[in-house]
């Protein structure tokens, strides 16, 4: 009589705990539970992708610095040395008009991306 009332109760108990798994899993897979679990793992992503970028910034920021330090660009200007000199840009020369390529309105000299190949 015990042994029966043992089973009894232990297959109840299995029943009770597969249906309270099943329900979980069925709430799981509702369109709603779907949605929200899709934009957190959205948001998780996004931060996860900031933190790189802000990783990748601050790494090329060192690197900068140091290839600066190397070539001696970050070097203090010795006061005994002359400035440096800026040179003036140049406009590009056309056939038609050589002072300047913006004021000519000739087409017969486009560019055309296939004559490099």
């Amino acid at each position: 009589m015990f042994r029966r009332t043992f089973w009894f109760t232990a297959g109840a108990a299995a029943g009770v705990w597969a249906t309270t798994k099943v329900n979980r899993k069925l709430k799981q897979l509702t369109p709603e539970s779907l949605a929200a679990r899709a934009a957190d793992k959205a948001l998780e992503a996004g931060h996860r992708l900031k933190d790189f970028a802000l990783d990748v910034r601050d790494g090329m920021a060192e690197r900068e610095a140091e290839l600066g330090d190397a070539l001696g660009v970050n070097a203090p200007v010795d006061p005994e040395l002359p400035a440096q000199r800026r040179f003036a840009l140049v406009e590009p020369v056309t056939k038609k008009n050589p002072k300047s390529l913006a004021k000519s309105t000739d087409t017969t000299y486009s560019y055309n991306r296939n004559e490099d190949h």
